[in-house]
């Protein structure tokens, strides 16, 4: 009689139904294998089919600092070097607010569309150290060309050294190609150090600068002019266009007081306004015109063979530095060496040799 009293009671805990799994089943059965678990073979395969998840899966790799990523990397690199270097390598950059994003969706947009290319957008900001994510508002504001299907758009980590970076980049570029890319474009976040890098590694340089703002030469450095292939005046619309005319014409002048080129050509000014469309279709034509001069004359050519040479010792250098920090017995001694170099108990060139002469006493030469 108790008994069943209890049962009735209020205060009894009914069985209720089973709790559902904190995961959902259906995604943990069709969760994504880990990067390492693929062999090469695989990626390349699916880049070679133009599958844009697996090749964000490979540059992913590229990216990444683990020992186990960057082996399998090397491997996914190695497999695509056949199918790559058949692409035009635009780099690009400018002043900020000079409108690049809008910029680039207008030029991807004429490239996939009217001239029926696929596009690659690489964004490299090694500058960038304390936002790092700055690149990342780039993809957001090019909603079309992210959209597009002929379209590829990848942001690179803005952490790390400008060697590191560009390195990684020109890993991508191979990646790229190897999946069908026609048109690499490689962005630079503002004008700085980085224009350098992303030169060695183009076949075009192209430099966005705005008119109406004051002295038209100032503000930029004659190093990257010097580096342009193109100089291109954003903005021209409505009461602007007349000022971008004027900054053109400056900035045709200055150019001719520049020495002449290694590659025999002559940098050409231009207007446009990536906003409306007037002039993106003859910034192209300007392309293909130093793509034909450069072919005829060899110095295309010439130029891809001396950026795999300045490959071969960035590449050096930059491993060299990884392997020397990632050396167990330098760890464990450099913060004493720190430590006294800031006591000012010995200099910092001193240091620096202590630091490698351990690292190479103990290198393994394999």
């Amino acid at each position: 009689m108790d008994s069943q009293v209890h049962n009735k009671s209020a205060l009894h805990v009914q069985a209720g139904i089973e709790k559902p799994a904190t995961v959902n089943p259906r995604f943990a059965r069709g969760k994504r294998k880990k990067l390492t678990e693929q062999p090469a073979s695989w990626f390349l395969e699916g880049i070679r089919k133009g599958d844009r998840s697996i090749l964000s899966r490979a540059i992913t790799l590229i990216e990444s600092n683990l020992p186990a990523h960057r082996k399998l990397a090397q491997e996914i690199i190695e497999l695509c070097l056949p199918y790559s270097g058949k692409s035009f390598r635009i780099g690009i950059t400018g002043v900020p607010g000079v409108g690049k994003s809008t910029f680039i969706e207008a030029f991807g947009m004429h490239v996939t569309q009217d001239l029926d290319k696929k596009l690659a957008v690489l964004a490299i900001d090694p500058s960038s150290q304390r936002t790092k994510g700055s690149i990342l508002g780039d993809k957001t504001r090019m909603e079309k060309l992210t959209n597009d299907i002929n379209a590829f758009i990848r942001p690179s980590p803005s952490a790390g050294s400008l060697g590191g970076v560009a390195q990684k980049t020109r890993e991508s570029i191979i990646l790229c190609e190897a999946a069908g890319y026609e048109i690499i474009l490689v962005e630079t976040v503002g004008v700085g150090q980085s224009e350098t890098a992303v030169h060695g590694m183009v076949d075009f340089f192209l430099l966005l600068m705005l008119s109406g703002a004051g002295d038209e030469l100032q503000g930029i450095k004659r190093g990257i002019m010097e580096m342009a292939d193109a100089i291109l005046i954003n903005k021209a619309d409505g009461d602007n266009k007349n000022r971008a005319e004027l900054a053109r014409r400056q900035y045709a002048n200055a150019l001719h007081l520049f020495p002449p080129t290694e590659s025999g050509w002559i940098p050409k000014t231009q207007t446009c306004s990536a906003y409306t469309g007037d002039g993106i279709s003859d910034v192209w034509t300007i392309m293909d015109s130093y793509i034909n001069e450069t072919r005829i004359n060899g110095y295309f050519d010439h130029k891809r063979k001396e950026q795999k040479n300045y490959i071969l010792q960035a590449s050096i250098e930059n491993n060299l530095k990884q392997n020397f920090y990632n050396n167990e017995e330098v760890k464990k001694l450099f913060k004493s060496i720190e430590e006294r170099i800031l006591s000012d108990e010995i200099s910092a060139y001193k240091g620096a040799d202590k630091l490698l002469e351990t690292y190479f006493k103990n290198i393994d030469f394999g």
